[in-house]
């Protein structure tokens, strides 16, 4: 049975009216930046950046920012999840983009094949079962992703404390986007002026926190969903605000979230973490830009019961991930980018998640061909599906 209005996001005729209003409005190169790793996704398998720069006079660029939870887990974090589940008496549960994300010395599907006990789950609930089934065992579950998954990886927490389970514990690497775009916007390098917001994000904590940004840097961010005709209605306000010299915060997916977001997932969140300074791969340290657990939940935490504080790490020399993840470069100027890195074999985790831009400029050809086949029909290209749900 087809998914009730999808095609109507995805038509080419409405795509092009939306890109001859955006040439009527814009009269200067602008650049922006999308922050969620399914924008950029859609962006590059529907050729939406190509058909902008064919359609207008002036240059409109869409670059990728650290909208990818997978690709920004620090490789502090992975090297740590891999000391744990190296562990006999641990069963390591993770959503299953994670398996192939590179540490210093691999990765879990590495360790798994060693014979450590890793395990796909499909929701973190699923770890209470396994921690019911099997008493004897450490179930810890590799708690990444922004705000979206913090409320079901807060459940989990919540569930298993209140029913003592004592053998449940996480491993928590959440990062908050809000400070991401300060830091990258306080960054001497930035190019980026205006900002295409997540969806997903803000349907869970409202965007609310995105009004002081805005406001502060004086830059516009719109707020906007994942399908084509969305990130074109997304850029089109964009570039108005730009244009009018405006700086606010718009609602282009009303049809999903509100100013508010979700109050009754935000108080389970906040009940269960509290914010803390965060390690994002490739960009560094950003205050107030993560989650851990709060006091009463310690003995949940995986880095405390294991005591895995410290981890010597070693990145690859190749990977550029960071530029690319803070919207300098793109995936094509990596040197290694389809030779030396690609989703089998891959240097950074830019190229293993399933919302990574180098693994979207890879599935989709960008590295075979000039061009795309534009908006409502996708690129041709080797696609390597990913073990398991994404997180985001």
């Amino acid at each position: 049975m087809p998914i009730a209005y999808l095609d109507e996001y995805r038509d080419r005729a409405l795509a092009e009216r939306l890109v001859a209003q955006i040439r009527k409005v814009q009269t200067r190169p602008w650049v922006l930046m999308e922050m969620c790793g399914g924008q950029t996704h859609s962006i590059v398998k529907h050729g939406l950046d190509q058909m902008l720069e064919a359609a207008l006079p002036h240059t409109l660029e869409l670059v990728h920012g650290p909208g990818c939870p997978v690709c920004v887990t620090s490789l502090e974090m992975i090297d740590k999840a891999h000391a744990i589940a190296q562990r006999p008496e641990v069963i390591f549960c993770s959503f299953g983009d994670m398996l192939r994300v590179p540490g210093s010395r691999g990765d879990l599907f590495r360790l798994q094949a060693q014979g450590a006990d890793i395990r796909v789950v499909y929701t973190p609930l699923d770890c209470l079962k396994l921690a019911r089934q099997y008493p004897a065992k450490q179930i810890v579950f590799f708690a990444i992703g922004f705000e979206t998954t913090a409320p079901a990886n807060a459940m989990l927490v919540y569930r298993a404390h209140a029913e003592k389970l004592d053998n449940v514990s996480v491993l928590v690497s959440h990062v908050l986007v809000p400070p991401a775009i300060a830091n990258i916007l306080q960054s001497p390098a930035n190019r980026v002026q205006g900002f295409l917001g997540p969806g997903h994000v803000c349907a869970i904590m409202g965007y609310r926190e995105y009004e002081p940004i805005a406001s502060r840097f004086q830059v516009p961010i719109v707020v906007s969903g994942f399908e084509p005709l969305d990130i074109l209605q997304g850029a089109l306000m964009t570039v108005r605000q730009l244009e009018a010299g405006k700086h606010t915060v718009e609602n282009q997916y009303a049809r999903i979230l509100n100013r508010d977001g979700n109050p009754a997932a935000r108080q389970l969140v906040y009940s269960v973490f509290e914010t803390c300074d965060k390690k994002w791969r490739g960009v560094g340290a950003i205050p107030k830009s993560g989650y851990k657990l709060r006091w009463e939940y310690r003995d949940h935490d995986a880095e405390r019961r294991f005591q895995v504080a410290e981890i010597d790490t070693l990145e690859s020399d190749l990977c550029i991930s960071g530029q690319i993840l803070k919207g300098i470069k793109k995936p094509h100027h990596c040197p290694a980018f389809g030779t030396a890195c690609t989703p089998l074999h891959p240097l950074g985790a830019t190229m293993v998640s399933a919302e990574g831009a180098c693994a979207a400029y890879y599935a989709y050809g960008r590295h075979l061909q000039p061009s795309m086949t534009g908006a409502g029909g996708p690129g041709r290209g080797p696609h390597t599906p990913q073990p398991g749900p994404p997180a985001t």
